[in-house]
């Protein structure tokens, strides 16, 4: 969906980014976040088998738990290619197959993470509507399919349409490797990401300020229960964090980077300025991986409770905020 690390516009060979910066430092960065990345949502895998479905916000937990394990899976061939090990084949694939599910599965956590903000906005902010059919299992689990249905009809078009003819005695650029309607597709894909972060981004500021204001009323109501406050307020705010950490600075560099690539009259100066500020945001996007646990911790009991009783430590918060599903069964219940 976007370009690749070290892509630059064919008519523009020459404006090349730092050699160093692209071969060794972005994938050791990228080498880093795979490795703390898999072993913490490999734990989240394991863990979650443990934890029945019995309410929405576990069935959209353990969807982003899904997501950022096939987004982990992509880091291998994007290091190797980046770093100048693997041969042309490998490029090709990258371009096609491994960049496309990267991008598929960053929105689609994207998307989860706003499904979770209304899922809380509707337990704290409008507590009598919480148990509507479309807070169900079942809706979850509809809403789930229809989400992954979606990203994937925007995305699989761009492997489909990645299907040009290139010299193998030359780099690969993955927009070359795109038929015309693929370049025009990649654009509209791109706009229609971005449309779904703006929207997420947007719903979320207006779910927490909701949240905030809700929690402040009743703290003024009852005047107790302060600390538990803080709890609840910290454990909420935690998607609103780890959303604007990873996922915000990216998208504000991405529209101008786009427009660099694909325009003319920019210095290549100001192109590799936009390329090193595009990369650095797009790993802390790819960091989402080793961010996400914080959510599964602070604000879903059963997920520490179990982590807790497989590592044998007892919990040290019990009152904190949870998220009402039992955990009866010590038996493989991931659906």
């Amino acid at each position: 969906m976007s370009n690749l690390t070290g892509e630059m516009k064919e008519n523009h060979s020459e404006c090349v980014p730092n050699a160093e910066v692209v071969t060794k430092v972005l994938p050791t960065m990228y080498s880093l976040v795979f490795i703390v990345g898999l072993l913490l949502n490999g734990l989240n895998l394991w863990i979650f088998c443990f934890i029945p479905s019995k309410r929405s916000f576990i069935v959209y937990l353990k969807n982003i738990v899904i997501a950022d394990l096939l987004m982990i899976l992509t880091f291998p061939m994007k290091i190797v290619s980046d770093a100048g090990f693997g041969n042309e084949q490998l490029r090709v694939f990258v371009c096609r197959f491994s960049a496309v599910v990267f991008y598929l599965n960053m929105y689609i956590g994207i998307i989860f993470l706003g499904i979770l903000g209304f899922d809380r906005y509707f337990k704290i902010v409008r507590p009598l509507n919480a148990s509507t059919s479309l807070q169900s299992v079942f809706y979850s689990k509809l809403i789930s399919a229809l989400v992954w249905t979606l990203m994937a009809l925007i995305s699989i078009p761009n492997m489909i349409l990645t299907d040009q003819e290139y010299d193998t005695t030359k780099k690969v650029s993955c927009a070359k490797l795109k038929s015309e309607l693929g370049v025009k597709w990649h654009k509209a894909s791109n706009y229609i990401c971005i449309g779904i972060f703006v929207l997420v981004f947007s719903l979320l500021i207006i779910f927490y300020v909701s949240i905030s204001r809700k929690i402040y009323q009743s703290h003024q109501k009852f005047r107790r229960g302060s600390n538990a406050g803080r709890k609840s307020t910290r454990n909420i705010y935690s998607i609103l964090i780890v959303f604007f950490v990873c996922f915000v600075p990216y998208h504000l560099c991405r529209i101008p980077y786009t427009i660099s690539q694909t325009g003319n009259g920019y210095s290549c100066q100001y192109r590799k300025n936009l390329f090193y500020v595009k990369e650095v945001t797009l790993l802390l996007s790819a960091a989402n991986v080793c961010l996400d646990p914080i959510i599964y911790f602070f604000m879903c009991h059963p997920f520490r409770q179990m982590l807790f009783s497989k590592l044998g430590i007892a919990d040290k918060h019990p009152e904190t905020e949870k998220v009402s599903c039992k955990v009866s069964s010590s038996q493989p219940a991931f659906i």
